[in-house]
């Protein structure tokens, strides 16, 4: 039997609603997708950008929801015989249900944002505090307006943890966000050229991230990335908005939590460090550096928030790269086999520098070439151009042997590339996609990346398509 997750009157008093029909005493989760509603969960029907919610009610109720969440002025649109709860707006019903989570846990709560490595720290930090106690955090990147009060919504009453990941495209968006969270603790993992077309420099978008200080408990703590170039800014905006605590991580040993040794190795890494004056080694099960980075302020904040920091750090094998984010394939060849590396999910200059430095430490096999196959990166701005062909030297530093680019933008950095390095440019990855699955051999490694809408993600079901795959296990 599933757990109750909330009553129906302290739903309907927390929403501000009221009851038409005959809804269930009991709810057992919150959903806003009818295709996966679960029997016993109340079913948001929000009006997206493509769909509006209302129009999949009665599915949602024939699926076994306890009840829908519509909208006074559309309830004639759904069926008369349903089971409602009736609020003016039903996205404002769900903030209002999340603050209501929010103000009966005892949960400490910790909030991550940044311009790259928010999912991954938030998954580390899920799957540490969970070997302290019971743990709430967000599936996948619900990180939005709408994404961050639905995992507030789904908190149960007894958490003893919640992990909260808070995203951006433009300035004022954090702000609402940390205030419904109200976090004891919070993470900024760094600050890079993101986002770009709709911020006037970096210091504008360290100024918006900054806004996840707005929402910080009374004597909370800010981690903040120290080796990042707008971290003096970040601990000036920390202090102006009455941050009690910051805890510095990177690099330098004068930072409160930082590597004294890293040792990659296939598919994760092996770290000793010092976390808040305490020694301690720890193994990552993913490979990459910014992993390793995003680690220390994962450590502190498992610390700060009094969980068990050896068992927190000891459980950081088990991280391992989801769907888009690095995740491994192994592809199979009459005579051998080759890996894929897919970071399909999205892409901005930091994330693509590090997706080719982890490319550039991933053993080949003899015969083998490391391979990049990379989209454009969108929402750049006036910079787009030149971060393009900024690409070149990582390719170079991490000795990628291929570079297949895909999209308009990417055209500069191909012709950039030394020849021996340029494979195929493609203005879509649909006219790139049949060279490619004819270009890969046994041995080889192949990284894919792109942003969101150059669509790098086909190319990565194609080589499944074409060689099988199973997943890729990480160096024990």
């Amino acid at each position: 039997m599933s757990e109750v997750l909330w009553k129906l009157d302290a739903l309907v008093e927390a929403v501000g609603g009221r009851v038409v029909g005959d809804p269930t005493t009991t709810i057992t989760g919150i959903s806003i997708d009818s295709r996966t509603i679960q029997p016993g969960e109340a079913f948001f029907c929000i009006k997206g950008d493509v769909h509006d919610g209302h129009r999949f009610a009665e599915a949602a109720l024939s699926r076994g929801a306890a009840l829908a969440v519509v909208c006074e002025e559309r309830l004639n649109e759904v069926p008369p015989e349903g089971r409602y709860v009736v609020v003016s707006d039903v996205l404002g019903a769900l903030e209002d249900l999340g603050r209501a989570a929010r103000a009966r846990t005892e949960a400490k709560i910790v909030a991550v944002t940044g311009s790259v490595g928010k999912t991954s720290s938030k998954e580390m930090l899920r799957i540490a505090l969970s070997k302290s106690g019971r743990t709430h955090a967000s599936v996948a990147s619900f990180n939005n307006h709408w994404g961050v009060p639905l995992t507030l919504a789904r908190m149960p009453e007894d958490t003893e943890y919640g992990v909260f990941e808070i995203g951006m495209n433009h300035p004022g968006e954090i702000t609402p966000l940390t205030r419904m969270v109200r976090p004891d603790f919070v993470i900024i993992t760094t600050v890079e050229p993101v986002h770009l077309a709709q911020f006037e420099s970096v210091e504008a978008i360290a100024r918006a991230k900054a806004e996840i200080f707005e929402g910080l408990e009374p004597g909370g703590a800010a981690i903040l990335n120290a080796s990042n170039p707008q971290f003096d800014l970040l601990r000036f905006l920390a202090f102006t908005a009455g941050v009690a605590k910051i805890v510095t991580f990177g690099d330098d040993r004068a930072f409160d939590v930082h590597p004294t040794q890293v040792a990659p190795q296939s598919g994760c890494s092996c770290v000793t460090g010092k976390v808040l004056g305490e020694d301690l080694v720890w193994k990552i099960g993913a490979p990459g550096r910014h992993l390793v980075n995003n680690s220390l302020a994962v450590l502190a904040a498992v610390k700060l928030m009094g969980a068990d920091l050896a068992l927190g750090a000891l459980a950081l094998a088990d991280m391992s790269a989801p769907k888009g984010r690095g995740e491994r394939h192994e592809l199979t060849f009459e005579d051998g086999t080759a890996t894929l590396i897919d970071e399909s999910y999205n892409a901005n200059p930091a994330s693509m520098r590090a997706a080719i430095a982890v490319l550039g430490e991933t053993p080949v096999e003899r015969g083998g070439r490391r391979i990049a196959v990379i989209g454009d990166m969108l929402e750049l701005g006036e910079t787009s151009p030149a971060l393009h062909r900024g690409l070149a030297k990582p390719l170079e530093d991490a000795r990628i042997d291929l570079v297949y680019c895909v999209g308009k933008t990417m055209r500069g950095l191909w012709e950039r590339l030394p020849e021996n390095r340029r494979a195929v440019w493609a203005e879509t990855s649909a006219e790139l996609q049949k060279t490619l699955v004819g270009d890969i051999r046994p041995g080889d490694v192949v990284m894919i990346k792109g942003s969101l809408g150059t669509k790098m993600g086909p190319l990565v079901s194609a080589l499944i398509d074409a060689y099988g795959a199973k997943r890729a296990r990480a160096a024990s």
